[in-house]
């Protein structure tokens, strides 16, 4: 069961979907359900619209999302008009979207809703503390597609990663796709207090820092294609390169390219969903010594699994689930289809 693995340990968390159709609303309405079993308030809310009976994007059926008496939900204005569930105003809030504020309210009888949230981190992480001040024990927040954003510890406090065989029709594939993931989320956090400081100040303003005998901040406004200016500042004593924004592939390449001195030192971002690189370039600067740490740590509470495509095809479901736990040994692989 998800909630045995979160209650009393977390007061928030986000449900990140690899792909569409890879189970993540089916995997939020079992810990919808085992929350109101077990009598945990869980406030609802979404990075991006949740909940309509069909993809927007992919034309497919979708589950509802099942909500029920005593939940806090925060949803866009017309989409708390439309809910089937029956909802009491709480709270308007100034968070805007195209429709219309968030209102937080509370669940009066049980239902369906549509979820759709503020876009940025700020607005999310504050949202959380007043679902949290209307009496959620746990604030759960629904991610969108390509927004895994809502996984950074500064937003909340742990991550379901739902994944599937949506992601391909080759089992050893799909797993393969999911390792990866799983891996970029539990990248090792930087431990050393001096360098934690220093990247938590470059991070902070924006700047591009080269640790080395001496730190050295770049006049670069982001990494993205600073990866020569970093290369041309690399000297034998370097240790650490701060990267403040997004990593990527063309950055790391031209830094590469720019200085041998790269092999000594080991870049460092805020967390792993500032990472943008694919799994054969991962595999590629891991060969000639790319190091990668983070500054926060993400907290994989959980996978989910969907052996299921809505193109029709399936995985043998023990088999995925159990190859999935033996890579993930320290992390419960759940099958919330079976």
């Amino acid at each position: 069961m998800l909630i045995e693995h979160i209650k009393d340990h977390y007061q928030s968390l986000s449900i990140v979907g690899m792909a569409k159709n890879a189970g993540k609303t089916v995997t939020l309405n079992a810990l919808l359900d085992e929350a109101y079993e077990k009598g945990v308030c869980v406030g609802l809310t979404s990075i991006g619209r949740d909940g309509e009976t069909k993809d927007i994007v992919t034309a497919t059926h979708k589950p509802m999302i099942d909500v029920f008496t005593g939940m806090i939900v925060a949803t866009a204005e017309s989409l708390f008009a439309q809910s089937e569930a029956k909802l009491e105003v709480l709270d308007i809030t100034r968070f805007q979207t195209s429709m219309g504020p968030i209102i937080i309210g509370k669940v009066m009888m049980a239902g369906t809703i549509e979820i759709a949230g503020p876009c940025s981190n700020e607005q999310m992480k504050e949202l959380i503390q007043m679902m949290r001040a209307y009496g959620a024990d746990l604030a759960v927040v629904d991610g969108a597609i390509d927004r895994k954003s809502t996984a950074s510890p500064s937003v909340t406090d742990g991550t379901i990663l739902s994944t599937g065989a949506v992601l391909s029709r080759d089992m050893n594939r799909a797993i393969e796709k999911t390792i990866f993931q799983g891996m970029l989320f539990q990248l090792k956090e930087i431990h050393s207090a001096p360098i934690r400081a220093i990247a938590d100040q470059a991070i902070r303003s924006q700047r591009i820092a080269i640790v080395g005998e001496e730190v050295k901040y770049l006049e670069a406004k982001t990494a993205l294609n600073a990866g020569h200016l970093i290369g041309g500042a690399l000297d034998e004593t370097s240790t650490h390169v701060i990267l403040p924004g997004a990593m990527v592939k063309k950055t790391i390449m031209d830094m590469v390219q720019g200085s041998k001195d790269y092999k000594h030192v080991t870049l460092v971002v805020k967390d792993a969903t500032r990472i943008f690189i694919d799994y054969k370039d991962w595999l590629y600067f891991e060969k000639i010594g790319i190091r990668v740490r983070v500054l926060d740590g993400i907290n994989l509470l959980a996978i989910t699994t969907n052996p299921t495509a809505p193109s029709g095809y399936y995985f043998d479901r023990k088999m995925y689930q159990d190859r999935l736990q033996f890579y993930f040994k320290d992390v419960p692989v759940i099958d919330v289809m079976g």
